[in-house]
């Protein structure tokens, strides 16, 4: 599991944020296009592409990207 790699995933659940925005230090919850419908996209893209269950409670809880990656990955 690359770090990278779940950078671009997370960046394509986005329609009208360039790419280069998102890093792991991305604050994601900052992004305009944020939303509850985003964050149900990446549970579903965390789901599918990684085979883990997130949860509300796990994005809520994390501020950026890396966090969300290390949470994902310690579950894999």
């Amino acid at each position: 599991m690359d770090l990278n790699d779940f950078i671009s995933n997370f960046a394509l659940q986005f329609d009208e944020t360039d790419a280069e925005v998102f890093s792991k230090s991305t604050v994601f919850k900052d992004l305009e296009e944020w939303s509850s419908l985003t964050a149900l996209s990446i549970i579903a893209m965390v789901d599918d592409e990684y085979d883990v269950k997130l949860k509300g409670d796990d994005i809520r809880n994390s501020s950026t990207i890396e966090d969300l990656f290390v949470i994902v990955k310690s579950r894999k």
